[in-house]
């Protein structure tokens, strides 16, 4: 049995700068790649029967806790028999279809949306239509031209969502069928329809109708949050007050639990969550509403603690506080969901974006658009979209 690699902490992964080949640990065949100084991350493992270096990304772009996710979803998706798609080929493939004489996938599906307005009933129906794409499709096919599209990249679209939003997962696959049948009857590509579901996709994804309450971190739906935070509003504890301002501010349940009063600039009404408490391994500035500056106001300061939601004897809650809290409720949802909850939020009930989101929650940006708003932090914007979002969910307070 092969030796595992030891676990580096991201301390040590930035300590390393001489050139070669480092195991981090934590999954299988992830190395730090580091040649002239630029450093990136490789999972080294068998495809067929030939030892292949899939490239996941450069660091620090993408962190170390991110890495080790993105490798063991690409080794079980090389087991399963799936091509794998990489960062790098999908770039590659992003770049080829720029200089291609051929539609983009996202020029198809504007047309196709603007020919088809004049017949759907509203316009809330179009705006679904396109904010469905553009928060799941566009990223990884929408610069890709219609002809290149195959198997591969439909399953990078659908198979992250299929089991924790099959509706939505259900209904993008649609829309891109929709708009591969638009680009074939345009002459834009030929052959068979990747996205079909009937005696094609139906035979790798599981039916819909049987994975529905399958899900890996269930999302609270947007309408039930505002009910559910004015349940927990009057509980006691500051597990209860920790899931609040987590639904607020759309963090990590690890971010908000750890959250330390020298990292809040109330003043300025920012919390700064420093690199090392983040999963991408950067610097996250969070924009605080009116209502989450209300809650912090009302906190009590625990044996001196550090910690903003401190357990009795002043340490940091622990990771089953929030979870515990929830199935009491009697609750199918987890902590974690809220993030989607809002996420969904900005893309079906707002202007808002996607890269704005995107950057909400601390997710690693990797097009030029998305980079930009990373450069720039966009905070002030991104304060207008939390205090609608808090709005929204505490409907009684402004």
């Amino acid at each position: 049995m092969p030796k595992k690699a030891k676990e580096l902490s991201i301390r040590a992964v930035q300590q390393l700068k001489e050139d070669g080949r480092y195991a981090v640990g934590g999954a299988d065949g992830l190395h730090l790649r580091i040649s002239n100084g630029s450093k990136a991350w490789v999972l080294r493992m068998l495809v067929g029967e030939k030892r292949r270096d899939l490239g996941l990304g450069s660091f620090p772009q993408i962190g170390l806790a991110e890495a080790r996710d993105l490798a063991r979803e690409m080794r079980k998706s090389v087991q399963a028999g799936q091509i794998p798609i990489t960062p790098r080929k999908l770039a590659k493939e992003q770049l080829l279809a720029q200089q291609s004489t051929s539609k983009t996938f996202k020029e198809c599906a504007l047309a196709l949306i603007a020919s088809k307005s004049s017949e759907w009933k509203n316009a809330k129906h179009q705006q679904q239509w396109a904010n469905t794409l553009t928060t799941y499709a566009y990223p990884t096919i929408g610069a890709l031209a219609v002809d290149q599209i195959e198997l591969p990249h439909i399953l990078a679209c659908l198979e992250p969502i299929w089991l924790s939003k099959t509706e939505t997962a259900s209904r993008l696959r649609g829309r891109i069928e929709s708009v591969l049948d638009y680009a074939t009857v345009r002459k834009y590509r030929s052959g068979e329809n990747p996205a079909r579901w009937k005696g094609h996709l139906d035979s790798i994804l599981p039916k819909p109708s049987k994975v529905q309450k399958v899900e890996h971190h269930p999302a609270m739906p947007i309408d039930e949050v505002p009910a559910f935070i004015q349940s927990v509003v009057h509980k006691r504890g500051l597990a209860a007050q920790a899931m609040i301002f987590l639904i607020l501010t759309a963090t990590r349940s690890g971010e908000t639990r750890g959250a330390r009063w020298d990292e809040l600039d109330l003043e300025n009404k920012v919390w700064v969550i420093p690199a090392d408490r983040t999963k991408t391994s950067t610097e996250h500035r969070v924009p605080l509403s009116t209502q989450a500056l209300t809650l912090l106001s009302a906190l009590p300061r625990i044996n001196q603690s550090p910690f903003v939601f401190a357990s009795p004897g002043g340490h940091q809650l622990s990771d089953m506080a929030l979870n515990q809290m929830m199935r009491r409720m009697e609750l199918k949802y987890v902590p974690h969901g809220f993030r989607s909850s809002f996420r969904d939020w900005a893309a079906e009930r707002t202007n808002h974006p996607r890269e704005l989101a995107e950057q909400a929650l601390a997710h690693t940006l990797i097009n030029k658009v998305e980079a930009a708003y990373r450069r720039g932090d966009a905070l002030e914007k991104r304060r207008i979209m939390m205090q609608q979002w808090a709005d929204h969910c505490i409907q009684s307070q402004k």
